[in-house]
């Protein structure tokens, strides 16, 4: 196993890093003092800068005009864009794309891949399930009607849902698989609920009444889902770590600067050993995150399925974030809930990461069942 990045992937995150560096986190109303949403969309000025350094298409081949890189190129970038709270969909939409490409049809490969790395469209994930709680796949049914599928259920908390064109949503068939379909949020038998996240972003709860899906926009193929969904929570784990970074270097700056009786706080026992925890928790975070974002992208076998190495990331990034920043609000003292200051963004995005696609405890009792189904030898 071999931790260093390739030269593309290094590539990847400096360009990252050129087109970040001029997002602001408070560019959009502190979600603290908004009611709703704080704001309608998504920030498409940045998603056209993403576009033109080719950082939406990562992940797909250069047929589909991609630079045909992988996971773990597209959590050093997200690692970059969590820094600055961009708000953009690159996690969802980027997932979403390559799922496509290595599952999906011919006809739904040429009609949604090089546009998306264009930045033209814009795909987001139904990955939360009806409450947010069960799986995601259970929550939507699908059967099969002559030349096309007829969809039914909810699915809450889609992220950008009221900004895409296509929403990759899961749902189960009753000879028990999971497959994916392709929809429109246009389609007839399609509504959207408004929802709001704790980082004041508009949610989607998405409604599916009898909607038909013409065969060639459903993924059928085993193990579609679950590649998807283990690209997408390790993305997350991707985000987490980007902010848990900023958060603790905003921190080290704060108390490197601020005196109690004459001294800097930094200087303070307790204060530097809080902080050489979360310091810890981030060390923790970042080596299982690219376990998991290696295995995504090699394939290597490993004592469990990739999974696994999913779970364990999720697991550290879940609790670790929520450390992290309750850690620097405690160490920021009445700063950390300044409105004016951008710390109680990063918490409030912080929870929102803590609980996407399952807490640490779901995780958890996921791994126990893996471990539980392949024993050491």
């Amino acid at each position: 196993m071999d931790f260093t990045f390739t030269e593309e992937q290094q590539a990847a995150a400096e360009a990252a890093r050129g087109v970040f560096a001029g997002a602001a986190p408070d560019a959009v109303p502190s979600p603290a003092l908004t009611t709703g949403a704080v704001a309608d969309g998504f920030d498409r000025a940045l998603w056209a800068r993403l576009a033109e350094a080719d950082l939406l298409s990562l992940l797909l081949g250069e047929e589909h005009g991609g630079s045909g890189l992988d996971a773990i190129a597209l959590c050093l970038v997200l690692r970059e864009a969590a820094q600055v709270l961009a708000r953009v969909p690159l996690l969802e939409s980027s997932a979403a794309a390559a799922a496509v490409q290595t599952y999906g049809s011919p006809e739904a490969r040429s009609a949604l891949l090089a546009r998306a790395g264009r930045g033209e469209l814009v795909l987001t994930v139904a990955a939360h399930g009806r409450t947010g709680h069960d799986p995601a796949e259970r929550a939507v049914t699908a059967r099969p009607d002559g030349t096309a599928w007829v969809l039914d259920g909810v699915q809450t908390a889609v992220p950008w849902a009221y900004d895409a064109d296509v929403v990759v949503v899961p749902a189960h068939t009753g000879d028990d698989r999971t497959v994916l379909a392709l929809v429109r949020p246009e389609q007839e038998g399609v509504a959207l609920a408004e929802q709001f996240s704790t980082s004041g972003e508009r949610l989607g709860e998405l409604r599916l009444a009898s909607v038909r899906i013409a065969e060639r926009e459903m993924v059928v193929a085993d193990g579609a889902w679950e590649w998807l969904r283990d690209l997408l929570t390790t993305g997350t784990c991707a985000l987490a770590l980007g902010l848990g970074e900023r958060v603790l270097r905003m921190t080290g700056e704060y108390t490197g600067k601020r005196e109690q009786f004459g001294h800097p706080l930094a200087t303070f026992q307790a204060v530097a050993m809080q902080a050489a925890d979360r310091f810890i928790d981030l060390r923790a975070m970042e080596v299982t995150l690219w376990q998991a974002a290696w295995r995504i992208a090699s394939g290597a076998p490993g004592a469990l399925p990739a999974a696994g190495d999913v779970a364990v990331a999720k697991i550290w990034a879940a609790e670790g974030v929520r450390r992290v920043v309750q850690t620097a609000q405690h160490l920021h003292g009445g700063f950390g809930a300044d409105v004016e200051y951008p710390l109680h963004r990063y918490h409030a995005w912080a929870k929102h990461l803590e609980l996407s696609l399952g807490p640490a405890a779901a995780h958890e009792e996921a791994l126990g069942d893996l471990l539980a189904a392949h024993p050491p030898a």
